[in-house]
């Protein structure tokens, strides 16, 4: 069987998004000749690991709860050739600190704005994925100015707050009680069923890795339902959504996109909540063709 996505542009304004796309493209420029970077920032009182590579429009891409910058590494491959690619640990997982405070959505955010200022990195496209996909959406409203687009990939939307306020609680218990026991039965189910084995056991070795405390984005996530702000999102929006995700439902991303301004919605087929990582040649290319279209429209 072949690998696909599948497209559809919905909810959105054609005249009105192609001005949004033109005006985006055209603030995003090429940076200055640089090398593969792996290096630490300062960013709002803790020490924040990222990596930095590749010249021209900046891409910045946003892992999931617990795990951490690495699991871009195919991204970062084939688009650090002709992009500028940042991958970072967001507080709390991988290099980055563990702090015991801040473990917020705000907090989150608030670091992603304050990295890009030490990177000077504006105009960029970012790539978020699961609840990385939420802290992209939530720069793109706190500083549009700052961003050219999102791409969301298996984002939670609304759905944990909506329809996981019984699980949340006793998923926060079985990672108390036993945190590699619970994430050896749960991770697995991340993944479609065709996967490799070795994800999920990378997975759950990177989040074992990261501290303890972000389980306290779990408040958070249990009360975030972004229905009304995306409708104010000002940027272009990519929501794609992996066919066989069992933790959140493809039609949360459609409905994202059908309520964005200027929304398109993919499907990623033979993938489950981590399209990157099960498809990632299908993911390269759903966003360089967002990327072409920024460029194409900047050079038009």
């Amino acid at each position: 069987m072949s690998v696909r996505a599948n497209c559809v542009l919905v909810g959105t304004r054609q005249r009105g998004e192609l001005a949004l796309l033109n005006t985006a493209a055209e603030r995003s420029g090429a940076d200055e000749d640089r090398s593969m970077t792996m290096a630490y920032a300062t960013v709002n009182g803790i020490r924040m690991h990222y990596t930095d590579e590749g010249t021209g429009m900046p891409v910045l891409l946003v892992h999931g709860w617990g795990t951490n910058g690495q699991v871009w590494d195919a991204q970062v491959a084939d688009l650090a050739a002709d992009h500028r690619v940042v991958t970072m640990d967001w507080r709390g997982c991988g290099r980055t600190d563990h702090p015991a405070d801040g473990n917020t959505f705000a907090a989150n955010t608030a670091d992603l704005l304050g990295l890009m200022d030490v990177l000077a990195l504006d105009r960029a496209l970012l790539v978020g994925n699961s609840m990385g996909a939420a802290f992209s959406l939530e720069v793109a409203l706190a500083a549009p100015e700052r961003v050219v687009g999102v791409v969301s990939i298996d984002g939670p939307g609304y759905w944990p707050s909506q329809s996981m306020t019984d699980t949340l609680p006793l998923l926060r218990k079985a990672l108390s009680d036993d945190r590699a026991a619970a994430l050896a039965d749960w991770v697995p189910q991340w993944f479609g069923p065709e996967a490799d084995p070795d994800l999920a056991r990378r997975t759950v070795r990177q989040i074992l890795q990261s501290g303890l405390f972000i389980d306290e984005l779990f408040a958070d996530i249990a009360v975030y339902d972004p229905r009304e702000s995306v409708g104010r999102l000002a940027v272009p929006a990519v929501f794609a959504h992996g066919r066989l995700d069992s933790q959140i439902p493809l039609e949360v991303s459609r409905t994202l996109a059908e309520l964005a301004p200027y929304g398109e919605f993919h499907v990623i087929e033979q993938a489950g909540h981590l399209p990157h990582q099960e498809q990632p040649a299908v993911v390269n290319g759903l966003i360089r063709a967002v990327l072409t279209r920024l460029a194409g429209l900047r050079q038009g």
